[in-house]
């Protein structure tokens, strides 16, 4: 009888403790800040081109310091990949050499299973990109082809902004030897 309180008084703390947790950003647990989504910064490098038949491309650019990667502010559209689900299309923006942003132009929705699957893939595909800062990222398991198209349109847009990840690390761009062999999706 003489630990209840302190047992009530515990639990009573510990609730409240979880009720009011609240994770951190990974921002704010590394140290660094990102430009907010969708947003590059004042000086940019814009290239959009596409590519499997189609090649229209414009490119403007203003003046920004690079050695390597660090420092590089940046938004470029990757090419139009298409596999047998449909089309799929990014842009990613760069800045302060980090990929702050990768906005899907088009993805594989050939059909309303595949519209359903790219949709369940593409927030957790983005996540490991930028979390990684890199489009050499595993495959979402069950959409290997919605992760083949959007990481290959990602590394051509990274390679024609001059984006070179830390570790060197680059994702395959062709389709055709990424999909052989796949069954499904």
């Amino acid at each position: 009888m003489k630990r209840s309180p302190v047992v009530l008084a515990a639990t009573i703390l510990g609730t409240v403790g979880v009720l009011l947790w609240k994770p951190l950003s990974a921002s704010s647990v590394e140290g660094t800040s990102t430009a907010p989504s969708g947003t590059p910064s004042s000086t940019s490098s814009t290239a959009s081109s596409g590519s499997s038949g189609a090649s229209s491309s414009s490119s403007s650019s203003s003046s920004s310091s690079r050695s390597g990667s660090s420092g590089l502010n940046a938004t470029a559209t990757g090419a139009l990949e298409t596999d047998r689900y449909g089309d799929t299309r990014v842009r990613v923006v760069i800045a302060n050499g980090r990929i702050t942003d990768v906005v899907v132009l088009a993805y594989n929705d050939g059909d309303p299973r595949s519209a359903e699957i790219s949709q369940a893939a593409i927030p957790m595909l983005e996540e490991e990109v930028l979390r990684k800062q890199t489009a050499a990222v595993d495959a979402v398991s069950g959409a290997t082809y919605t992760s083949n198209a959007y990481l290959a349109s990602l590394q051509s847009a990274l390679d024609k902004a001059g984006y070179t990840a830390a570790d060197g690390s680059k994702a395959s761009t062709d389709l055709s030897s990424l999909d052989a062999n796949l069954g499904g999706h």
